[in-house]
């Protein structure tokens, strides 16, 4: 009814895994010892030719918190160098403020994810030891921010593995109904990243199943039936396989969680393992086993707001 018989493919590219946050759970976590790495201009830029190359026109480009090496000058001129070679790129990042995501909207930056990672204030804060990510206010204002500079869409989620998985459930929905009353003008989607062996060893403090996970994203289709729905490739390809169809409307493929994975020799550490190794080619053909259509491409730059680097400089 709203999303047609189709799933939209995607593509993560790390850019940095420095991180100034202390994070329990987190492979990037500052506390970590693993080989960290920003890529260079080029660097990225050959990370997302290889990624076009095999088929993708949506990206996510993602980083460790640390603005000191991946700030908005350099999100900008990323974007600024790959906006003609891509339908549309997101970004997973620090939280910004409104004028920094009104400025990377006009570079070509078409949406943003940023996920509050549980909504329960007291884990919050048992997880989130240091860094401006401990800021559980300034975290949840973030999609406010997002959708008043006009960004095309805004993401959220819960990292499920911190807590109930009923209540994040429950908050989520919530924060979803919010912001669709507020800024109607917004496309809003839905997470439901599970936590997965990471540097660390962080073991979940309350363990998400399968059926769980099930259950909940059945429950956010039909509260909102508009709003699209991700399942990356932290999930098995089993589990993957079997959702399609069932209220998940946007899958990752061929994915690599770790800053110059996809083309460089020396990439530096992941930020978790991946559940699903597979490639565009090979997901895409369960995807259209299933009766479904894989779209590689569902919206034009030409149709966001233009910018050129005067007027973004």
């Amino acid at each position: 009814q709203r999303f047609g018989r189709t799933i939209q493919m995607y593509a993560p590219v790390y850019l940095s895994s420095f991180c100034t946050n202390r994070c329990a759970y987190c492979g990037f976590s500052a506390g970590n010892t693993i080989d960290r790495r920003v890529l260079t201009f080029a660097e990225a830029e050959s990370e997302a030719m290889i990624l076009h190359q095999r088929g993708f026109s949506h990206l996510l480009l993602v980083s460790g918190e640390a603005p000191a090496k991946v700030g908005v000058e350099y999100l900008e001129e990323l974007a600024l160098r790959l906006r003609g070679r891509f339908a549309a790129l997101s970004i997973e990042v620090q939280p910004l403020a409104t004028e920094e995501y009104a400025r990377l909207f006009q570079a070509g930056i078409t949406s943003v994810a940023v996920y509050q990672e549980t909504y329960d204030r007291d884990v919050y804060k048992q997880v989130h030891l240091a860094g401006r990510k401990a800021d559980f206010d300034y975290r949840l204002e973030t999609p406010v921010r997002a959708a008043a500079a006009g960004m095309r869409e805004v993401g959220i989620g819960a990292l499920l593995g911190l807590a109930d998985w009923r209540a994040e459930g429950l908050a989520l929905g919530l924060h979803l109904a919010w912001l669709r009353k507020h800024y109607w003008r917004t496309g809003l989607t839905v997470s439901f990243p599970r936590m997965r062996p990471a540097q660390g060893e962080f073991k979940p403090l309350a363990p998400v199943s399968e059926r769980n996970l099930s259950q909940m994203i059945f429950a956010l289709r039909m509260f909102d039936p508009d709003v699209g729905l991700y399942l990356s490739t932290r999930e098995e390809a089993r589990y993957r396989d079997g959702m399609i169809g069932l209220g998940p409307t946007r899958y990752s493929a061929g994915s690599c969680t770790a800053p110059g994975g996809y083309g460089l020799a020396d990439a530096g550490g992941e930020q978790f393992e991946v559940g699903d190794n597979r490639s565009l080619a090979e997901v895409s053909a369960v995807i259209q086993q299933k009766g479904f259509d894989p779209v590689r491409k569902d919206w034009d730059a030409v149709f966001q707001t233009k910018g050129d680097r005067q007027q973004a400089a």
